[in-house]
Parts: structure tokens; C-alpha cells; sequence
């Protein structure tokens, strides 16, 4: 009987190990594939725009000559932008997840409000670009201006933030929470001294990746109004404006080659401005978490 058994559990273990084996090179080549296709396509913007990079595009403005297209008034739009939909998106997403985490009781209704919110972080873009140009633009009047770019991003990634915020805090372990309470500290004492900083690391390294996403979106921005040509910078939130994404599908609509390579030039700007935005919130990552 010991025999049959011991069989048993070496023919088991013999298919699990090959299981295991076949879904590894499942995932690799999963991976694989998908850094090929990187790989090719980082390779031809370089290659295709890297020479369009020079002073004069980094600080003109967009021109129907190819030779004197510049990409200022998108780098400049997309800063304004990115001025608005942060401190709007961090604080009503950190607000929401203390609340939902720390505050909200644990029903039925809670549970509906997180799934919802859950449900919006996969909405289309374009969906939130149709709901900024009803709100803000028709019913707000505040017509085709930063704030209304920069409000409808908000909309697009606030639900991520929420989401990401709520997973950060959700990870502070519990027994920090009671050893506060034990000192003799009140509910918000605790959430503001010891479970928020505890919960920043997770919070900022989720709101910058979020925004990362925000700053290379182009079906909200073309929704709500944002200029494809403009020979002027924002002084204000209440300013025309225009977005790198924005110019950039601009230039490939053009049937001109010089323009093909205008765009792959400022997708390498894009690239380079995510790269750094990502680069940060590693660095913050790190720092926090060595910190608490």
C-alpha cells in the first residue's frame, strides 16, 4: 500500500514539474515577444527621428515646413496640463482611499463604490475626453482652455490613483495602527503620522506612473478642444493649448516623410520626459521605503 502510494506521488509530482516547465517557457516567450516588438519599434524612432533633434525643434513652434516644426508649445501645454490634473488627482484620490480604507464601514455599499471605482480605471479614454467636453466645456462654460484639458485627465486617472492609494495603505500592517492607538493617539493622529507616511512610497510611485499615462494621451485632449497648431504658450490655466501627443498626431497625419520623422522626433521627447517621470518615482519609491 506504502508502494502505491509512493508511485502515486512521484507520478504526480512528475506532471506538476512538467507543468511548471511549460508554463515558463509559456511566459517567457510571452515576455519575449513583447520586447521584440519594443525593441523594433524603439529602434525605428530612434533611428528615424533621432536626427530631427536639435535646438531648433526643441524650441520652435509647429510649422508647416517641416525643416522649422518645433514641439515648445506641446512640451510647455503638457507641463500646464500636467500643473492641473496632479494636485487634483493626488488629493481627491488620497482622500478617497483613507476614507474608503480607514473610515467607510465594510458593507455592501462600500464594496459596490470600490468595485465601481475598480470598473472606471478601464474605461476608454475617449470616454472620460466625451464626459470632460460635457462637463467643463458645455455645462461649465469654461470653455477649450487648460483647466478643461487638465480637469478631463484628472477624470481619466483618478480611479488608478485611487486604486493604487487604497493598495498602499491597505499594506501598512495593522499591528502600527494599534501600537498608535495604545500611546493614546486618535484615529486621524494615526492615519496622519503613522499610516500615511508608511502608505507615501506606494502613493507617489502609483500617482507618477498614473500620470505617466496621462501625459501621453491624445483622445481626451482632441475631445476637449486642444489645438494642433498654436504659435503662442499658455500664460494661464484659462489659456489655449496644445499637448505633445496632440502635435505629434499632427505631424502623422501629414503625407510629407519629413513630417514622419518630425513625429518620431517628438516621440522621443515624449520617451525621454516618461523615462524621467518613471525614473522618479522609483527614486522616491526607494528612498520611503528605506525610510519607514
Amino acid at each position: 500500500m506504502n508502494y502505491v502510494d509512493e508511485q502515486t506521488v512521484k507520478t504526480n509530482m512528475g506532471k506538476r514539474i512538467v507543468k511548471n516547465k511549460i508554463g515558463r517557457w509559456v511566459f517567457f516567450f510571452a515576455t519575449l515577444i513583447g520586447l521584440i516588438f519594443l525593441g523594433a519599434l524603439g529602434y525605428r524612432i530612434l533611428t528615424q527621428g533621432i536626427g530631427g533633434l536639435d535646438w531648433q525643434f526643441l524650441s520652435g513652434f509647429t510649422s508647416a515646413s517641416p525643416e522649422r516644426a518645433g514641439i515648445k508649445a506641446g512640451v510647455i501645454g503638457s507641463l500646464w496640463l500636467m500643473a492641473v490634473t496632479a494636485p487634483v488627482t493626488i488629493i481627491l484620490g488620497v482622500c478617497t482611499a483613507i476614507y474608503l480604507e480607514e473610515y467607510a464601514r465594510q458593507n455592501k455599499l462600500t464594496r459596490f463604490i470600490q468595485l465601481n471605482i475598480q470598473n472606471l480605471a478601464g474605461v476608454p479614454s475617449i470616454v472620460f475626453g466625451l464626459l470632460g467636453l460635457t462637463i467643463f466645456v458645455y455645462v461649465f462654460n469654461i470653455g477649450e482652455v487648460v483647466l478643461a484639458g487638465g480637469l478631463s485627465l484628472a477624470l481619466l486617472v483618478l480611479p488608478v490613483i485611487t486604486v493604487s492609494a487604497q493598495e498602499a495603505v491597505r499594506s501598512v500592517p495593522q499591528d502600527v495602527r494599534q501600537a498608535s492607538y495604545a500611546l493614546g493617539a486618535t484615529k486621524w493622529q494615526t492615519v496622519r503620522r503613522v499610516v500615511l507616511p508608511a502608505a507615501i512610497p506606494g502613493i507617489l510611485t502609483g500617482s507618477i506612473l498614473a500620470l505617466s499615462r496621462a501625459i501621453g494621451e491624445t483622445a481626451p485632449l482632441l475631445i476637449v478642444g486642444a489645438s494642433t497648431a498654436i504659435f503662442t504658450l499658455p500664460g494661464n490655466i484659462m489659456d489655449p493649448y496644445t499637448a505633445m501627443p496632440i502635435q505629434i498626431f499632427s505631424w502623422t497625419q501629414q503625407p510629407q516623410q519629413a513630417f514622419q520623422e518630425v513625429a518620431s522626433a517628438g516621440i522621443i521627447v515624449l520617451l525621454a520626459i516618461l523615462l524621467v517621470m518613471n525614473s522618479i518615482a522609483v527614486v522616491i519609491r526607494n528612498k520611503f521605503s528605506k525610510r519607514f
